[in-house]
């Protein structure tokens, strides 16, 4: 019987169509002796070493900062860094992070991909640095106290046939370093073996879904695809494109996994209604025909706050990502920090454009939010 990877890629329309997707390659992979510690750890480094990557194992477990003076360089160097570490004992105090998910979990910490919007500036302390957790049995092996007790999907009459959810992607794309770490694959796993009303949820960047589509994911992994307008492509640096993100979905999808939209960053580019338009009609020709679809969106707008936006200007100083406070408004966070989104009179034309556009092109998509 074909594998189904096989029987993806014989699968009529775009996705029977392989497309070429990035494999990043860090230019320094630092090790720590605790994540040697680890039989993942020491499967990671090794991985590393049989990619031909340059593995530096360190003499303590402190990662050094980059030794350049000027803070784009630094931020260069830093981007280009993989670091093996394990997770300090915080990472296993789980957090609700709604409105996606009732749990997040980390498998790592950091992105290698170059977004001029970046959801992590500001929010992780340091350079950034991707770190990979080596006490992968750990951190699996905590989700249990937390199954049955969140609030976003278990509490949700709409969202309840969840299960509890668990979110992977709050501080990585665990698919963008999924040939380097393995990490996202034993999670998958996990979660398959998991006889429980559970759900492990990832949105991602990238397309490398190749390995994931044999596994015995039982349906309990959601894979969702970060996507946007083509005409915000240029925002979106080191990552694949558009097209090989929505042949990768339309192949996690014949492979039986729930997936899903994440439109995100919402912009009113120029032309915003047609782009939005376009990126609707574009997914639903990617995932024409495929029996047993499950298929959800989430529609998240731009928004920064003042410290993003310093980081930012510092890491990408050329960037044309509209910042100005004046066509902002300010909304309060439950911690009392400012964030800035867009007014309200444009927040709800966008809303109602790519609500019409999904029920008129993918109607199939189960809207969960909007933010």
């Amino acid at each position: 019987m074909p594998s189904a990877s096989a029987l993806a890629l014989e699968a009529p329309g775009a996705a029977s169509r392989p497309s070429r997707t990035r494999l990043w390659r860090p230019r320094r992979v630092l090790v720590t002796p605790a994540a040697l510690e680890h039989g993942h750890g020491r499967a990671m480094a090794e991985k590393a070493e049989a990619l031909g990557l340059p593995v530096e194992r360190l003499g303590a477990n402190r990662i050094p900062s980059p030794r350049e003076p000027d803070p784009r360089r630094a931020y260069v160097a830093a981007k280009a860094t993989l670091a093996l570490v394990v997770a300090p004992p915080t990472k296993l105090r789980l957090q609700p992070i709604p409105p996606s998910a009732d749990w997040r979990f980390d498998l790592a910490e950091g992105c290698p991909a170059h977004c001029q919007y970046c959801y992590l500036a500001g929010s992780l302390q340091g350079p950034p640095v991707t770190r990979a957790y080596a006490n992968l049995d750990a951190i699996l092996g905590n989700l249990a106290a937390y199954a049955g007790r969140g609030a976003v999907t278990s509490a949700s009459a709409e969202r309840a046939h969840e299960g509890t959810t668990f979110e992977a992607s709050c501080y990585t794309d665990p698919l963008g370093i999924e040939h380097l770490t393995g990490s996202l694959s034993a999670a998958i796993r996990h979660f398959g073996a998991w006889e429980a009303p559970v759900q492990l949820r990832f949105t991602t960047k990238f397309a490398a879904v190749a390995p994931l589509l044999d596994l015995p994911h039982n349906r309990r992994t959601r894979i969702r695809f970060s996507v946007n307008a083509r005409a915000a492509a240029h925002y979106e640096g080191g990552t694949d494109s558009l097209d090989a993100r929505l042949a990768a979905m339309a192949l996690a999808a014949r492979a039986g996994y729930p997936v899903g939209l994440t439109v995100a960053p919402i912009i009113p580019v120029d032309g915003w209604e047609s782009a939005y338009a376009g990126l609707i009609r574009d997914a639903a020709d990617a995932l024409s025909g495929i029996p047993d679809l499950d298929l959800t969106a989430e529609l998240i707008t731009h928004r920064f706050t003042p410290t993003s936006k310093s980081v930012l200007r510092g890491w990408y100083p050329g960037s044309d990502l509209p910042l100005d406070e004046a066509d902002r408004v300010e909304k309060r966070t439950k911690f009392g920090t400012v964030k800035h989104v867009f007014p309200k009179p444009l927040m709800q034309a966008m809303r109602m454009h790519l609500v019409a556009c999904l029920a008129r092109d993918l109607p199939a998509a189960r809207v969960l939010y909007w933010t």
